[in-house]
């Protein structure tokens, strides 16, 4: 199976699944729209500018979970006790339904079901030459790190720098399983991504469980399979492709 063609059946896949997805979820949007709004008299989206396949700028469309304008801040990283976080946006976030909206850019061609999650564009403008390839695809709604690094939020919350914790902690290792993605990308594994995406919601572990045996059966580096675990803290790490630990104010 050429490559033409897998990109053709994932397509296929992404169009099929979104829109199926976004019928059957827009009871759901549209009330939490309703509540959103209701609040404070704004939209109920946030267009947040993302980098895309080639590094190309798009809005990815999500539920505005936090204050009209909070972006003007400067800070790119959510903890999750940031201020910035509404009441209804404290639910938004905690049943990540701020995500779902995403299925519209995954619909329009911007992202795909599964995919590296997609980053601000003055994060991937600091990649490594080895990070630019997780700009060679389609971001993603999800991907092995948004099972592994669901609680980000929870993780960033008492740093004083969550920007900078996020590139210390964070980033090395969801790099690095993105890359391990595109390595290995097939329907297959994107079916098997979004089952445990959804199991994520209920049983983490289960869903850890299987990222782990997974990177086990593939034969990845030994550290990915350890922080894959989430079994002990993180500490700080370089991104690939560097020697050294990030330590540069990106803002």
């Amino acid at each position: 199976m050429n490559k033409r063609f897998k990109e053709m059946i994932k397509r296929l896949f992404d169009i099929l699944i979104s829109l199926f997805g976004l019928l059957l979820l827009s009871p759901i949007l549209i009330v939490f729209m309703y509540l959103i709004y209701r609040q404070d008299k704004a939209s109920p989206f946030y267009m947040a500018p993302r980098a895309g396949k080639n590094n190309t700028t798009f809005k990815m469309v999500k539920l505005r979970s936090m204050v009209s304008d909070a972006d003007k801040s400067g800070v790119t990283s959510t903890s999750n006790n940031d201020i910035r976080i509404t009441p209804i946006g404290q639910k938004i976030r905690r049943y990540k339904l701020d995500e779902l909206t995403q299925l519209w850019n995954v619909f329009i061609g911007d992202m795909s079901l599964v995919g590296p999650r997609p980053n601000v564009k003055i994060e991937t403008d600091a990649y490594t030459d080895v990070e630019k390839r997780l700009l060679s695809v389609r971001p993603g709604i999800t991907d092995f790190s948004s099972i592994v690094f669901s609680d980000e939020g929870d993780i960033l919350e008492k740093m004083i720098d969550p920007d900078l914790s996020y590139n210390q902690l964070i980033r090395p290792w969801k790099s690095r399983l993105g890359l391990i993605y595109i390595d290995n990308q097939s329907v297959f594994l994107d079916l098997k991504l979004v089952f445990y995406t959804i199991i994520a919601i209920f049983s983490k572990q289960k869903a850890l469980d299987w990222v782990v045996f997974h990177m086990e059966q593939i034969g990845v580096d030994a550290d990915v399979v350890i922080i894959s675990k989430r079994d002990r803290a993180l500490y700080p790490f370089p991104p690939p492709g560097a020697s050294e630990v990030f330590n540069v104010k990106i803002r």
